[in-house]
């Protein structure tokens, strides 16, 4: 087992202490932690009031104090006419916008649990997870209204709006509200998984998960109230929510934000903006590298933080040489982890360990079992499980078995090194058994990407009547590489053993990637699979 404060120095966990909570005994987190976001955000408002706290997409800049004011403004008007307070669940469908980052601190402020939407979702979707998550009302932009069930109270921010669209919902006292009602232990967020492997899931994120896993960002990457940072994928991700709003919030830093993901863009603003911090998922930054040329100096940017799937090591290699005085810091964490789960403690792209997804931050708790339950030595495979202060204690209203003792079951395939480093093979439900056979996906992806024209790959089982499932692939290759499936696949077979070679490798124009910009094997899978029996029709 592998405790992360006894792997951090003295200054980033030697202070830890107990705290009661509710739903739990017990939870080992930071002396100074707040008891919310809407009041660590306070303390950051009540110390910067005149420093920007938001732009957004159009370039309208926001400081703490105009926050402030409109948080507690629009705060008032979902008490007094919706009747929103402690405990009560507000949905939010709204783009990267000032407006959504008001409602989100309101919500908190008065108690109330935030259920985000998918912007991209269709009616019947966003129906679906209102019902599952027993919606009272709803915070929407105003093309998402006609999604919305009739008996719903409903906000609309008007289209097209170019001012700040709450402005219109106000009261006549904004002052008449109940004092900050949020206890630590209290539901904060309700925010279900992206189901790319399983059916959805409502993760209940408290806010004490919240806060102990912003203050760990803080400490454990020295972010700081310099820092600047860009929110290009949907804000309303666990990574947008909580590694880069709240936790630029808390410390008092600069948030821009897109509404919609351009890798020019992107790199434009980390320019003009003089961006220092960019946390993103490995399909952002693959995106981001083909524009390198273009860019061939970003002088601001002193961190890369990398979270949501495993990062390819010859893609971290391909951003050093880029970019070689920003650091690179590798993630690990799902949303039942409030997102960080480890941190790599140094530049991974320096460091002998490369290919490791970082050590557990203070606070939590790790072990790798095998199937029947017992914990296996270092350097052996096994299914991840982690506890500790910022993993959820449960799912809404669903008994999964997936959470244990406290313990999540992550369904990760990993292992520890014996310096406490950990290392992601695969998903549970990634790794391909071919008639007995293991194949890690993440392994021959690896052996894909180091092959010279090869921009991204994607490795998934798909069935087989001998063997049960095989292993297929799709690449995205760089113009003019000249690979064919057939050269591909004897390539692979001097490098890796036959069983692990695709039996199809398809070139794509892109790979198709999920809400929060992960590779979609779900999708993926499903059209190798109408690939395959489309070839057994001929």
């Amino acid at each position: 087992m592998y405790r992360g404060e006894e792997l951090w120095p003295e200054a980033i966990a030697e202070d830890m202490v107990f705290r009661e909570v509710s739903d739990r005994k017990a939870i080992r987190t930071y002396p100074d932690l707040p008891p919310n976001l809407y009041e660590s955000f306070l303390r950051t408002a009540e110390r910067l009031p005149g420093k920007t706290a938001v732009v957004d997409h159009y370039g309208r800049a926001y400081t703490y104090e105009d926050l402030q004011k409109k948080t507690e403004v629009f705060s008032s008007w979902l008490f007094h006419t919706f009747g929103v307070c402690r405990g009560s669940h507000v949905a939010v469908m709204l783009y990267n916008s000032v407006e959504f980052c008001v409602a989100f601190l309101a919500l908190n402020r008065l108690g109330a649990v935030m259920v985000p939407l998918p912007t991209k979702y269709r009616p019947g979707e966003v129906r679906s997870l209102t019902e599952k998550s027993d919606v009272e009302s709803v915070i929407c932009d105003e093309q998402f209204k006609e999604y919305m069930e009739e008996h719903l109270p409903v906000c609309v921010v008007p289209a097209g709006n170019r001012g700040y669209g709450l402005a219109e919902f106000t009261v006549s006292e904004p002052e008449c509200l109940p004092e900050n009602p949020v206890n630590m232990s209290d539901p904060a967020l309700l925010v279900f998984t992206s189901g790319t492997t399983s059916r959805s899931k409502g993760v209940v994120i408290r806010n004490y998960n919240i806060m102990h896993a912003i203050v760990s960002y803080e400490r454990t990457l020295g972010i700081r109230q310099e820092d600047r940072s860009i929110i290009p994928i949907p804000i309303y991700l666990i990574t947008g929510l909580v590694a880069v709003f709240g936790l630029m919030m808390h410390v008092g830093g600069t948030v821009y934000l897109h509404r919609f993901f351009d890798a020019v863009r992107v790199l434009e603003d980390m320019k003009k903006h003089e961006i220092t911090f960019f946390h993103a998922s490995p399909t952002v930054f693959s995106l981001l590298l083909n524009h390198t040329e273009s860019f061939r100096e970003l002088p601001s940017l002193r961190m890369f933080a990398c979270g949501s799937s495993n990062m390819p090591p010859g893609k971290i290699k391909r951003l050093k040489r880029w970019l070689p005085d920003c650091e690179f810091r590798t993630v690990y964490g799902l949303t039942e982890t409030t997102s960080p789960a480890t941190v790599f403690p140094v530049d991974a792209g320096e460091s002998p360990f490369l290919g490791a997804s970082g050590i557990p931050i203070p606070g939590l708790e790790f072990q790798i079992v095998n199937p029947d339950g017992t914990e296996v030595p270092d350097g052996t495979l096994g299914e991840i499980l982690v506890r500790g202060s910022n993993i959820t204690s449960a799912y809404y209203k669903l008994e999964t078995g997936a959470i244990r003792d406290g313990w999540l079951c992550t369904g990760d395939i990993g292992y520890f090194n014996e310096q406490g480093y950990l290392y992601i093979v695969d998903r549970k439900k990634d790794m391909i058994n071919r008639g007995g056979e293991k194949v890690c996906s993440f392994d021959v992806e690896n052996e894909l990407l180091n092959l010279e024209g090869v921009e991204e790959a994607a490795v998934v089982g798909i069935p087989d009547e001998l063997y049960g499932e095989v292993p297929a692939a799709v690449v995205r290759l760089k113009e003019g590489s000249g690979w064919s499936e057939q050269r591909l696949q004897e390539i692979l077979k001097k490098r890796i053993a036959g069983y692990k070679v695709p039996v199809r490798i398809l070139s794509v124009d892109a790979i198709p990637v999920t809400e929060n910009m992960k590779t979609d094997k779900r999708y993926i899978r499903e059209f190798l699979k109408a690939d395959q029996e489309g070839d057994n029709k001929r």
